[in-house]
């Protein structure tokens, strides 16, 4: 009883604010509730400076909730994905994700960003634009100013990516009588899953394929998410060994403390959904845990924007944006000379 009356307040207050966003979110897919909500808190946060009773709450939903809506996703990923669409994809998203990071580090260096910065711009870039960051931020215990930030660039990126993608498969003359070409392309070059399935429906109803490039571009997208398990895990061992050391050797290395749970969770909840799905149980029955994931997101962006410093984010908004867009056209090119490489185009 003494944790809620510690926390309600607060998870209130990005209750209420998540629950507009949302909607809004559903009417505008382009913008999304992400976004919304972290500019709600960010308003909100510039009139109510003295949070009271609601600042102990709004943290619990920005680390916590957050980390839930992780453990969710895993309910609609079915690990056997990346055995049907592996040879295919695989290679692109491999190079992409490399390309990504290695800018993202080179970048870092060059600008002096935040490592934290350049780290959640690079996997949420590479892997799945806001679900990545999510899982990622925890583990490099960055801080809400920099999710923010993160955040706020790459959806930046997908607004446009949505909108100008199917342009640019026109213009580069992909195959228009089949979507597995443009399919592979938005999937790998696309950050989030949003703006995936828009640019990919864009394209199905422009050449009235039904939706097959939709169905292959969702195929790769999550097969692309898998990636958060490899990528978090490393990300949590090297700040372990670096923890490790700042310590002295006696606090040593431990992999209990180096793991974070809730990507264990998040392992067992796929597999929860992979064996179910072979039983026989439809993929609707996971909807519902989905969208519930996607809610939770948009409820930790509303503590997230809360707990911002707008001043500061526009002020040191450029580089990041910068190094979002380096990164973005990096795996934008990649992955037009892979699927070019492979006979794809």
């Amino acid at each position: 009883m003494n944790g809620i009356k510690k926390t309600g307040p607060g998870i209130l207050v990005c209750f209420a604010l998540a629950v507009p966003a949302w909607l809004l979110g559903k009417r505008f897919p382009l913008i999304g509730g992400a976004v919304l909500a972290i500019l709600g808190g960010m308003l909100l946060t510039m009139v109510w400076t003295n949070k009271g009773r609601a600042e102990a709450g709004i943290r619990f939903t920005s680390k916590y909730i957050l980390q839930a809506a992780v453990v969710l996703l895993g309910f609609g990923l079915n690990l056997g994905v990346i055995l049907k669409t592996g040879r295919q994809s695989l290679p692109i998203i491999v190079c992409t994700i490399a390309t990504a990071l290695l800018l993202a580090w080179g970048l870092q260096r060059a600008l002096r960003i935040s490592g934290n910065i350049a780290t959640l711009v690079g996997v949420g870039s590479s892997i799945c634009g806001g679900s990545a960051i999510a899982a990622t931020a925890p583990v490099i215990d960055a801080n809400d100013d920099e999710v923010a930030q993160a955040i706020s660039v790459i959806f930046f990126f997908n607004v446009l990516a949505a909108i100008f993608f199917p342009i640019l498969g026109r213009v580069l003359g992909f195959d228009t009588g089949s979507g597995t070409a443009f399919g592979v392309f938005a999937g790998t070059a696309i950050n989030d899953t949003s703006s995936v399935t828009a640019a990919a429906s864009t394209w199905d109803s422009m050449w009235k394929l039904g939706t097959d490039t939709l169905d292959t571009a969702v195929t790769v997208k999550l097969t692309r998410t898998l990636a958060i398990i490899p990528i978090t895990l490393a990300l949590s061992v090297y700040r372990a060994k670096q923890a490790a050391k700042a310590g002295g050797e006696q606090n040593g290395f431990q992999l209990r403390r180096a793991f974070p749970m809730f990507i264990l969770y998040f392992i067992l909840a796929a597999l929860i959904t992979t064996v179910a799905l072979q039983a026989g149980v439809s993929s609707a029955a996971f909807r519902p845990l989905k969208e519930l994931s996607k809610f939770c997101i948009v409820m930790a962006m509303a503590a997230i924007g809360l707990n911002s410093n707008v001043v500061k984010l526009i002020r040191s908004g450029g580089k990041p944006l910068l190094l979002g867009v380096v990164c973005w056209a990096g795996i934008t090119c990649v992955s037009l000379l892979m699927q070019q490489f492979m006979g794809l185009r």
